[in-house]
């Protein structure tokens, strides 16, 4: 089973730029997009195959999350456990027979880290929901984390040290997840692979430079760690701030 990721800062504007053919492309069973940005009606995706699943924010143009997949779950969630209201379109679960899928996009605790109170207490929610359900069955988490969580994860760990997403909080949100019983998947089966990056800032060259942040993950339950084929990040796909990444495991 393949599964992709990807943040696309806006569908609209990354269909414009090529979206559909990486999508025909890499032909995924499950592929889930974060800052779709719009909001219902807004788009028409024909994806032929695909079930199609949409969780908008409330506010127009903003965050935002998707999830297209060959196979029907057999049942779809919306905000974490209980808060169905979440008003910014975060995050989407599918229950499959054999896992549970949950599609996020992590708030942004901002430059001056304004929201990172608000960042740390959905990471204490979302830790809870993921432990939840994983007692029922195996989970898997993707989407854009924004946090890179070891110096290794970003091309400049010493002048980043503080800001957001490179903060002491976040990392250590992220290193108490995985001491759940979770683990990152690139890191898994990649766990000294340098200067893979997921993320970079639109400044003049710092893509071609590759000056960039790996804050895009697949986590999966431990107990089925074993069954990854492989993670890939898809660094030569553009139309994004992000580019894709994937898994593939079997499922």
């Amino acid at each position: 089973m393949k599964l992709v990721s990807w943040n696309v800062n806006g569908i609209r504007a990354c269909v414009r730029k090529g979206f559909l053919d990486y999508f025909k492309e890499i032909d995924a069973d499950i592929f889930c997009i974060q800052e779709s940005k719009l909001q219902e009606g807004q788009i028409s995706l024909e994806l032929e195959g695909y079930h199609q699943y949409w969780n908008y924010a409330q506010k127009k143009g903003y965050s935002g999350t998707a999830i297209f997949t060959k196979h029907k779950p057999i049942s779809v969630s919306y905000g974490v456990g209980q808060a169905v209201d979440e008003p910014e379109g975060r995050i989407i679960t599918l229950e499959f027979e054999k896992f549970y899928l949950i599609n996020v996009y992590t708030p942004n605790s901002k430059r001056d880290l304004e929201r990172l109170g608000y960042r740390l207490q959905w990471e204490d929610e979302i830790r809870n929901y993921l432990i939840e359900l994983d007692q029922i069955k195996p989970v898997i988490l993707c989407g854009d984390l924004n946090v890179a969580h070891e110096e290794i994860d970003l091309k400049n760990p010493r002048s980043n040290k503080g800001n957001s997403g490179f903060t002491e909080e976040e990392r250590g949100k992220m290193t108490n997840l995985l001491a759940e019983g979770f683990v990152d998947s690139f890191r898994y089966i990649y766990p000294e692979r340098q200067d893979v990056y997921t993320w970079w800032s639109y400044m003049s060259k710092v893509r071609e430079r590759n000056i960039g942040w790996r804050i895009d993950y697949f986590i999966v339950s431990k107990r089925i760690a074993e069954l990854l084929i492989d993670s890939q990040v898809h660094s030569d796909i553009l139309g994004s701030d992000h580019c894709p990444v994937c898994i593939e495991m079997n499922l």
